[in-house]
């Protein structure tokens, strides 16, 4: 791994270190987790698909 590949992941999981505990605090309920969850998978996944067929 270069350097320039090994910043913006620790950038991504310092995102999600701040961001999870929240995320997790607001959804204690299991319908509304899974369903915040989904939203966020399809989103990922559009964006790595989009990603992929630009580059």
């Amino acid at each position: 791994m270069n350097l320039d590949q090994i910043i913006p992941a620790i950038a991504l999981i310092a995102v999600l270190i701040l961001v999870l505990p929240s995320f997790i605090e607001t959804n204690l309920e299991k319908k509304t987790f899974f369903k915040n969850l989904s939203i966020w998978t399809i989103i990922v996944l559009f964006l790595v698909i989009l990603l992929y067929l630009l580059f």
